[in-house]
């Protein structure tokens, strides 16, 4: 049974190991420089706190996601910030469950009204998983990304 786990100092070295296939390099940071970036947040439109997780199945490290969190900006409360799969766990629904656990996190917090999420245009994979999450592209970009949303409450 798949889970998630926050990234601590007995699990991140794991978790920086684990990679995308080559092909898909250009569309995520590495675990190193995510896990790095979650000890100070990212400072965008107010301040976001950055958690960190990596996704298990049972006690093997199989991914790893993060989302930010800003309760005070007016429009998006979380963002989606990182979801990979390492290459040798791809297309066993690793990556969906990341996705609802998040949702799950956001949902059970009423103060979170809209979800955030951007991605490569090029990146067709996470188009089509972030759609059937129900995630709806804006027509914005962030930088070079699009950004979707999602709608909560």
């Amino acid at each position: 049974m798949p889970e998630i786990r926050p990234v601590d100092k007995a699990n991140w070295r794991a978790l920086i190991k684990l990679d995308v296939h080559e092909a898909q390099k250009e569309f995520v940071a590495s675990n190193l420089y995510s896990i790095a970036e979650s000890q100070f947040g990212f400072d965008f439109e107010g301040h976001w706190d950055y958690l960190a997780f990596g996704i298990y199945d049972n006690d093997t490290p199989v991914g790893f996601l993060m989302y930010g969190l800003n309760l005070a900006h007016p429009a998006r409360q979380a963002f989606i910030t990182r979801l990979m799969v390492d290459e040798k766990f791809q297309g066993q629904g690793f990556g969906r469950f990341g996705m609802e656990k998040m949702l799950e996190i956001f949902r059970t917090d009423a103060r979170v009204k809209e979800v955030g999420i951007s991605y490569e245009p090029e990146n067709d994979v996470a188009r089509k998983l972030y759609a059937n999450c129900g995630f709806a592209e804006t027509g914005a970009m962030i930088g070079d990304e699009v950004l979707a949303v999602l709608k909560l409450r």
